[in-house]
């Protein structure tokens, strides 16, 4: 039997007492375990301490997870955030270059809402960072009085684009997906490709038109309850295949290597 592909899962520094953590939401955990299938491995933003290219041999796939904090806005000549904005810079210094690497090599990706917003920073594109204040778009925000399943319940629609790596996935031309986000993408990046499209143009997916391997982005939160909803489990099923597939490779190659 093939053994469980290596799913690096990024993580955000927090402050707990008088010590750091370097810590990611379960519910990532279990959608790369139970849907993915394989086995996830928290990776440190510790940038300095670790080399990119060290990270992405060890693994054969990473997903960039939502956070509370925002990329910070001068990596994509943005305007200084409000005051009180949560910002992770040790994550930043960690995620953007390893973004880039990982889809230069052919390592599978899946960003989740902040990493779907730090895929569009990696390569060039810019954000709004407040949508509900744009004036063209709903407000995207969840209701933070509601309880949890209510948040992360159906929000509105997207539609999904033709011929990309959603609708390959056999998805319907408008799926309903949840919506917990303030920031958005306002210039798309270079060599991005949307792949679905709310109601009110905001861009909520997208893939890395030439990639070497899977590289898809989400606005939305897929991970969660995802065994329950077969259009999120189909995303992270063919992640999970595509981590299987350089999984395999790397073991033949390591054998004929021998």
């Amino acid at each position: 039997m093939s053994r469980l592909p290596l799913i690096g899962v990024t993580a955000c520094t927090k402050q707990i007492g008088l010590h750091v953590y370097h810590a990611t939401y379960d519910k990532y955990l279990r959608a790369v375990a139970t849907a993915a299938k394989g086995l996830p491995l928290i990776i440190p933003s510790m940038a300095d301490e670790l080399g990119t290219s060290d990270i992405l041999d060890a693994l054969d796939g990473i997903v960039f997870t939502g956070s509370p904090s925002n990329v910070e806005p001068f990596h994509y000549s943005g305007p200084a955030s409000a005051p009180g904005t949560a910002h992770d810079p040790a994550r930043d210094a960690l995620t953007l270059p390893l973004l880039r690497a990982a889809v230069a090599t052919g390592v599978p990706i899946f960003g989740i809402c902040r990493g779907f917003q730090e895929m569009n920073v990696a390569f060039g594109g810019s954000l709004h960072q407040k949508v509900h204040e744009v004036g063209t778009f709903i407000d995207h925000r969840e209701d933070d009085t509601q309880s949890v399943d209510i948040q992360y319940g159906p929000a509105h629609v997207v539609r999904i684009q033709p011929d990309g790596i959603l609708a390959g996935l056999g998805l319907p031309a408008v799926i309903d997906v949840n919506s917990i986000h303030s920031q958005g993408i306002e210039r798309l990046a270079p060599g991005l490709r949307a792949e679905a499209v709310a109601p009110d143009g905001l861009i909520e997916a997208v893939s890395v038109s030439e990639g070497k391997a899977f590289a898809l982005g989400v606005q939305w939160h897929p991970e969660w309850e995802v065994s329950s909803n077969p259009y999120y489990l189909a995303i992270f099923q063919a992640f999970g295949d595509a981590c299987r597939a350089r999984a395999t490779q790397r073991d033949a190659d390591a054998s004929n290597n021998a």
